[in-house]
């Protein structure tokens, strides 16, 4: 999206209270408040992480997709003023490699907080309430919107990823969870 003039686009302002991971564990996404989704290229990972904290009021100039109420970041503002530029991933010059993580077997239970989408609006999988962002491809997403509305009480299996920022699931498989209120391990 590096070719849009971010000054011709709307602005939206909030609080970050959540960042959300790709599978490889980038950032590539945040909550704004209780539930604005705003995405963002994963090549933009380490400019907003270097410049944008949990907590931190911000400032997004991108474009909304027809089907999804999110934000597809092309410039992001940080609190002390830092303009962070969606300028393509090869704008230096340099081919951008994925991250190499190690992705190791986890479950997750809970109830879905946010649908999660991508930057042209396809389903791509949910937020829990316990912070975990639950990812698939789109195809399955769309199959099994369902289980992905706010709301849902769901149980999935897969491969993933957790840092400092949080925690990804590559769904392999997902239940929901018809008496939720049983199936919740109580906090301790």
């Amino acid at each position: 999206m590096h070719w849009i003039d971010p000054s011709c686009l709307q602005e939206t302002r909030g609080t970050v209270t959540q960042f959300l991971l790709n599978p490889h564990g980038e950032l590539d996404g945040f909550v704004l408040g209780k539930n604005k989704q705003v995405h963002f290229p994963p090549h933009m990972s380490k400019q907003v992480a270097k410049h944008i904290s949990i907590g931190d009021q911000v400032k997004v100039r991108g474009v909304k997709p027809r089907s999804a109420d999110i934000v597809a970041a092309v410039l992001l503002t940080s609190s002390s003023g830092v303009a962070i530029l969606d300028e393509g991933p090869h704008h230096d010059g340099e081919k951008r490699e994925k991250p190499h993580v190690e992705k190791r077997p986890m479950e997750a239970t809970g109830e879905v907080k946010l649908s999660l989408y991508g930057p042209k609006g396809e389903l791509r999988g949910a937020l829990l309430t316990d912070g975990t962002v639950v990812r698939m491809p789109p195809p399955a997403a769309a199959e099994l919107s369902g289980y992905l509305e706010p709301g849902a009480h769901i149980q999935v299996w897969g491969h993933g990823v957790k840092n400092q920022y949080g925690r990804t699931i590559e769904v392999d498989d997902i239940a929901e969870l018809v008496d939720a209120e049983s199936a919740e391990v109580p906090a301790e």
